[in-house]
């Protein structure tokens, strides 16, 4: 035996010795609520099995043979046997019996499982598709039985039974939870605690059923049988040891059915696997052996449909599934996949959010800064990945939900996470969905250009080829390409490229409409411009070019770049050299126009003045600010425009102290939205968290009042501006007093006169 996993014997179950058949119970006496209505009963129970087989006399509630189950137990068990609790409560055997009913890992059924098994077999499998999880519940809780299953006149304890409150047979909470547990045990022909209940119920000598109870059922190994009391000597409690044999037994049990699941023909490991889920799956419920059940569903490829609903119904069964096991179910039920990707959306917006509102103001750590794969590995992405996994359906159904979400709301963060969901499947190699995603290509070329922040000539070849790619019949392809064209990684880079080719352009002394690479970065940035009209509208059709942009926008954009350079050049001229040159302070008018009537003149000119302002070019940003006041859709005043303005302007830290250049900034653009975009007022809170040292005092304390927030204002607001109240505060503690201030005159001694020595 050495080495071999122990069988477990079959042992007859005799009747207790100096057992006798009980007094009839009084009128009116509460029958036990385990008796069927027909007055027979299945024996399940192990000691009073062979009792349990005799007829029953009749319905008027006489007694049975001795020590049957619905023998009438003595009017208490601590009465039939003194001292009784006391010596069997330190091994504490009823809660072990009930945590580890018959350790049944180790070996086959006892009596009692093999009269349960007969019994099954002699009979129509009970409740066959729908017993399997709720039934079994329903048997082993104790739940309510009806009236027809009630016998009259049938016996009831004296003594509370585990589960029950008093002695009126209604379960308590915990009992009716523990017993549906174990409930699948019995499907299988194993004993459990409600087993063990009936039989002390029942019997007349309870100890000795304890001790035959533990005999039969627990772990028939000759060499253990010295090993146990040896235990008790040391105080271990048996219930100890069994767990840990049966958790062993578990962990072994899990890496064979991983085992199992890798090794072999798929057609006989899935067979096999399918097998073990039929036997296993009653079990489901117990929370020890709960781990397998879970193994094997997760590692078949398309676990039963009858299974899958019945864990779909069970909320805690639906939690403790695997992911593997939640895809298939998914699939098929779009709402509650709808359910669970929902926060995760939630939080992917706030978070984006979060990032763009921060009180952090730097140039070199913005919104942008992250890298496509740092930003890939977040949370929510991560998440979505796995749930997605290798399913082309819950992948469609995520983009659609992107769709939907970004038709609805206009929040270009949803064009983000599409893309970024798609190339975290392109890192982990999933083919099954890349290959069948027509934008896979054109967003991975698309994704190595945010990595540099600039688009160059190779790629900008091959991203026109896939756009000139597109086959007729197949432009719905367009509403995906504007969609993730549309991501604000994708517009930052693409806008930052056409302002650089736009400098270069003026280096080499060529128009805009001569250069190819430019003209496709136009119409990049227009296609994804359009993304939401596209979609909206569902003609898939690029957007026209306006051709005033190109040959009067963009070329008045250089003749800024020009005027940039002129002065900057008769600045470093020497003195009788220089001409008194003055910055241009004034606006073509067109320019302005351009910006309120044309979104692509508006994204590229705002991109110019980020441009400008990174470059500590006051004299240019002055002179564009008023023509941000009134843009195309309010883009002047958008959260990622204000976070990366915000951010540059912490590089001119030394001319707010300059009455001019306030005023400009902030009476002249910012202020001019801050009553009716709240989004403005904590972007310039902002500003003022981090710059409050740098402005002038009496400007500072115009803004603060500017600034207050209204009954209106959300509590965002309210803290930012609770913050900038603080770090006020703490200014004017870190000024010198008045006193301290007033300079002391300098002490003018008269220096003593020394004579020089005679030999100098």
């Amino acid at each position: 035996m050495r080495g071999q996993i122990p069988v477990l014997k079959s042992i007859s179950r005799p009747t207790p010795a100096g057992s006798t058949p009980p007094a009839p119970p009084p009128p009116g006496a509460a029958q036990h609520p385990a008796v069927p209505a027909d007055g027979q009963r299945t024996p399940r129970g192990r000691a009073g099995a062979a009792a349990a087989e005799e007829p029953r006399p009749g319905a008027s509630g006489a007694g049975r043979g001795s020590g049957g189950r619905g023998a009438r137990p003595q009017p208490a068990l601590a009465s039939a046997q003194p001292g009784a609790g006391r010596r069997a409560a330190p091994r504490n055997l009823c809660a072990a019996a009930a945590a580890f009913p018959g350790d049944r890992s180790a070996g086959g059924p006892g009596l009692a499982g093999r009269k349960w098994a007969a019994a099954v077999q002699a009979g129509p499998r009970r409740g066959r598709d729908l017993a399997e999880l709720e039934g079994a519940g329903e048997r082993g809780s104790g739940g309510l039985r009806g009236p027809s299953e009630r016998t009259s006149g049938a016996p009831a304890a004296a003594a509370a039974a585990p589960g029950e409150r008093g002695g009126d047979g209604a379960p308590s909470r915990a009992g009716a939870a523990a017993s549906a547990m174990f409930a699948g045990l019995q499907d299988l022909g194993v004993a459990n605690g409600e087993d063990l209940k009936e039989t002390l119920t029942n019997c007349t000598e309870p100890l000795k059923a304890i001790e035959q109870f533990q005999t039969e059922n627990g772990v028939l190994l000759p060499s253990l049988q010295s090993a146990l009391p040896f235990l008790d000597l040391h105080g271990t409690p048996r219930l100890e040891f069994h767990q840990s044999v049966f958790d062993e037994l578990r962990d072994k049990l899990l890496e064979r059915v991983s085992a199992i699941a890798s090794e072999g023909k798929a057609e006989e490991r899935y067979k096999k696997l399918e097998d073990l889920l039929e036997k296993s799956f009653s079990l489901v419920k117990m929370p020890s052996l709960q781990p397998v059940v879970m193994c094997v569903m997760k590692h078949l490829p398309k676990v039963p449909e009858k299974k899958l609903k019945l864990v779909m119904a069970d909320k805690e069964l639906y939690r403790a599934c695997a992911v593997e096991v939640k895809r298939q179910i998914w699939q098929d039920n779009q709402a509650l996949f709808g359910d669970e990707v929902s926060p995760l959306l939630k939080q992917y917006i706030l978070e984006k959010e979060s990032a763009l509102f921060s009180t952090e103001l730097s140039v070199l750590h913005n919104f942008f800064s992250p890298s496509p794969k740092t930003r890939r590995q977040g949370e929510v992405v991560q998440k979505l990945t796995q749930m997605v996994g290798k399913n082309v359906k819950l992948y469609d159904m995520v983009l659609q939900f992107l769709r939907t979400l970004f038709l609805r709301t206009r929040n270009v963060h949803y064009c983000t996470l599409r893309a970024e969901l798609l190339m975290s499947l392109h890192e982990l190699d999933v083919g099954d969905i890349c290959s069948v995603d027509p934008c896979h290509k054109f967003t991975w070329c698309l994704d190595a250009c945010i990595r540099e922040r600039f688009v160059d000539s190779k790629r900008a070849r091959e991203l026109q080829g896939f756009l000139d790619g597109v086959k007729k019949g197949q432009e719905q392809v367009l509403g995906d390409l504007s969609m993730i064209l549309c991501d604000p990684f994708a517009i930052n880079t693409l806008s930052l490229s056409t302002v650089r080719h736009l400098q270069e352009l003026v280096g080499q002394e060529t128009l805009p409409r001569d250069s190819p690479d430019l003209l496709l970065l136009l119409r990049l940035l227009a296609l994804g411009q359009g993304a939401w009209d596209m979609i909206d509208s569902q003609v898939f059709k690029e957007p026209r070019m306006e051709v005033e942009l190109i040959t009067r926008f963009l070329p008045m954009l250089m003749s800024f770049v020009v005027d940039d350079h002129t002065f900057n050049v008769d600045q470093k001229l020497p003195a009788e050299e220089k001409a008194p040159v003055t910055y241009p302070n004034t606006l073509p008018e067109s320019f302005t126009k351009f910006l309120q009537e044309q979104r692509m003149a508006c994204e590229v000119g705002l991109y110019y003045v980020l441009h400008i302002t990174k470059q500590r070019n006051k004299n240019a940003l002055l002179r564009l600010l008023p023509g941000l006041v009134e843009t195309f859709g309010d883009l002047a005043f958008g959260d990622i425009f204000l976070h990366l303005l915000m951010g540059n302007l912490a590089l001119l830290a030394d001319e707010f102290a300059l009455e001019d250049f306030c005023r400009s900034l902030f009476d002249g653009f910012l202020l001019t939205a801050s009553p009716r975009k709240e989004s403005v007022q904590r972007h310039v809170l902002r500003l003022l968290i981090h710059l409050h040292h740098r402005v002038a005092p009496s400007k500072l304390e115009a803004l603060r009042k500017a600034l207050e927030p209204t009954g209106q204002s959300g509590e965002a607001v309210k803290e930012l501006y609770s913050q900038l109240g603080e770090k006020l505060e703490q200014l004017e503690h870190r000024k010198p007093s008045p006193a301290q201030a007033t300079e002391t005159p300098a002490l003018e001694l008269p220096l003593p006169t020394v004579s020089a020595p005679a030999g100098l």
